[in-house]
């Protein structure tokens, strides 16, 4: 599909819930590190599958199933072309987090007590228990890339821990959910190939900023969520190297993911079907198929650098404000501003913005570790997206410092 030119007004207005006003104010969303917004063309896929198509797929004869069928494979063929890999090698989860916990336990027949398992401090919580339970259930030890002081990797610094631990699974994010800090993932993942690690990406927050070519990019297994990528909720999807994808324990068993089946025993299918059980969310795929349409569309080079240019204004002007502390990284992000103001409480912060029309998030956004490294117990968190405009930020900072006057 060819790429259009980059119309933020457009694009604006191919997003309905971003047109209103909350609290009697326009409605400026900072949120899309939690969740992106739909454009329609997602909500009507979504919503046509269910008037003239609802039916279950690979298991019916007729023409509605095979309907559906077609579009739930479609969409895998898509999401693999968007990824730069083969269809097989994508798996459909119900997001990141199931993918993650997949991950684990398919690993854990391969995991012994004289493994490593290679885990940051900026990890989402999702990248970190799995991991804990899998090196609890093996005895392997869990052990932590260095962490800066400002939050920030050395990457010379990880590589020589990288080489040292010679650990059997690597796991690291793409870039922070809290900070928005993007990882320079090329050499890491190069050093822990050298050793012979497996490297698994969380690729929830990079997938739709980035567009990762993952050939390119070379990590052995890639997690992503719908949802943060302009689709529906309770999709999402795992990639493996097919080789390792398939050797992978299953996580669930039952319906769809078997071959055959006596009352003594079962044998499995290849992957990706080998881990996908029972009834999927196929109106949730279908219309994540319509997001990965929507996203094709756009010019990636148009999209980055107007996201890095609504940014960076908003990271001059939040500056600019005494008392704020800005944790994020402002030279290699992804559009994430985490801040707080002084000693006051985040969610109090986030309260009074919201009375002003923006929504932001607040807490330690499952990132507790992290925290503690910074030594606070929460921040604000305003995750900026191509659908925001310089308007949203002037009313984010008006807001802000309103805010600021009732807390003063």
């Amino acid at each position: 599909m060819p790429s259009q030119e980059f119309d933020i007004t457009k694009i604006r207005n191919d997003f309905p819930t971003l047109n209103q006003t909350l609290n009697g104010n326009p409605l400026v969303y900072l949120d899309s590190g939690a969740t992106s917004q739909k454009p329609q063309s997602v909500i009507d896929a979504t919503t046509r599958f269910y008037n003239l198509g609802n039916a279950n797929v690979h298991r019916g004869r007729h023409t509605l199933s095979e309907r559906a069928t077609e579009q739930y494979e479609a969409a895998r063929l898509k999401i693999a072309d968007y990824f730069n890999v083969k269809a097989n090698e994508i798996v459909w989860t119900k997001g990141a987090t199931e993918a993650l916990n997949l991950l684990a336990h398919g690993l854990q027949s391969q995991i012994t007590h004289e493994d490593t398992v290679l885990i940051t401090p900026l990890e989402h919580h999702a990248n970190i228990v799995p991991w804990q339970v899998l090196t609890q259930n093996t005895g392997a030890t869990l052990s932590a890339l260095p962490l800066e002081q400002n939050a920030t990797f050395n990457i010379a610094r990880c590589i020589g821990f990288i080489t040292h631990t010679k650990a059997k699974v690597l796991c690291i994010s793409q870039a922070s959910n809290t900070l928005g800090n993007i990882t320079n993932l090329a050499p890491l993942i190069a050093a822990a190939k050298a050793v012979g690690t497996l490297v698994v990406v969380d690729g929830a927050q990079g997938a739709m900023h980035l567009r990762p070519n993952l050939k390119q990019l070379g990590c052995d297994f890639y997690v992503f969520s719908a949802h943060k990528m302009l689709g529906p909720t309770g999709v999402g999807g795992l990639y493996g190297r097919y080789e390792l994808l398939n050797a992978l324990t299953p996580y669930q068993t039952g319906g769809e993911m078997i071959d055959t089946v006596t009352l003594e025993k079962s044998t499995y299918r290849d992957a990706p079907a080998k881990f996908e059980t029972g009834t999927p969310n196929i109106a949730g795929v279908i219309g994540f198929s319509a997001a990965i349409d929507y996203l094709s569309a756009l010019n990636i080079q148009q999209l980055q650098r107007y996201e890095r240019t609504i940014f960076n204004y908003a990271a001059t002007q939040l500056s600019k404000i005494d008392g704020v502390t800005i944790y994020s990284d402002l030279n290699n992000n992804i559009g994430t501003l985490s801040f707080n103001y002084k000693a006051e409480h985040p969610y109090d912060l986030a309260t009074l913005l919201d009375g002003f029309g923006v929504a932001v998030r607040s807490g330690h956004h499952c990132t507790q570790p992290l925290m503690h490294h910074l030594g606070v117990k929460g921040t604000v968190r305003a995750s900026f997206a191509f659908y925001n405009t310089h308007q949203d930020v002037d009313n984010f900072i008006h807001a802000l410092k309103e805010s600021i006057d009732l807390l003063d």
